[in-house]
């Protein structure tokens, strides 16, 4: 926006999803339409990260999105935001990503953090998981397996880092989810509530891996709300 100030303009920071191993933040274009209407006098950041292969495997997107977070801060003054003031925006795997960079480090405070439909805990994904190719994919991911490295799928999982200092949450999520079970979010939404953490969990019932029309709306009505509560009105 126009008249930004490092000290009052606040942003929000778009992270893509795509199963970790595809997707790009132009993804987000008809997004960004709508945020720039519902929030004016936020500016946006849209970012990529490398995507997963096997010379690229996790952690590497988590780090790319944390270097992201930290560059904006280390420029804010440069681009005209407050580095103090900013919430985060992932789908899928993007949700993902932002939950641990939301909840892992401290080094930026996240205002908020909106989850679409975002994995929160990796080893209960491989070792129950709701589809088969789901334990291929995250083996893919990480390089490994629970079993073998205990420590890699729970240092990459969001749920194992919620405490009550952790980022006030939106967590939207479809009931008829065939990629990432609603499971996932009820375990996030039961963690925060354990942690004393402010959060919201809608679950469209007859929605799958993301939705258009109505619920949209409400997705974005539910969000704007969220937003204002966490970050105008304190």
């Amino acid at each position: 926006p126009a008249n930004r100030s490092d000290k009052t303009t606040k942003s929000i920071v778009l992270i893509h999803g795509g199963g970790w191993n595809a997707g790009s933040k132009n993804d987000f274009a008809s997004y960004i339409d709508t945020l720039q209407k519902r929030f004016p006098d936020f500016a946006i950041f849209n970012i990529d990260y490398r995507l997963a292969t096997s010379n690229t495997i996790f952690p590497t997107q988590e780090n790319d999105v944390k270097s992201a977070i930290d560059f904006i801060a280390a420029n804010a003054t440069k681009y005209g935001v407050n580095k103090n003031e900013m919430a985060l925006l992932g789908t899928s795997a993007g949700a993902h990503l932002a939950l641990l960079q939301a909840y892992k480090y401290d080094s930026i405070k996240i205002k908020a953090v909106i989850d679409f439909f975002g994995p929160t805990d990796l080893t209960t994904m491989y070792n129950k998981p709701w589809h088969s190719m789901i334990p291929y994919l995250l083996q893919m991911l990480t390089g490994t397996t629970p079993a073998a490295n205990p420590k890699v799928y729970q240092q990459s999982s969001p749920a194992y880092f919620v405490n009550e200092q952790s980022s006030p949450t939106l967590i939207l999520q479809g009931g008829n989810d065939q990629i990432v079970n609603p499971s996932q979010s009820r375990l996030l939404k039961e963690k925060l509530e354990r942690a004393g953490v402010d959060h919201e969990l809608v679950i469209y019932p007859r929605e799958r891996h993301g939705w258009s029309g109505a619920n949209l709306v409400d997705s974005f009505d539910r969000i704007e709300a969220f937003l204002k509560k966490q970050m105008l009105s304190k």
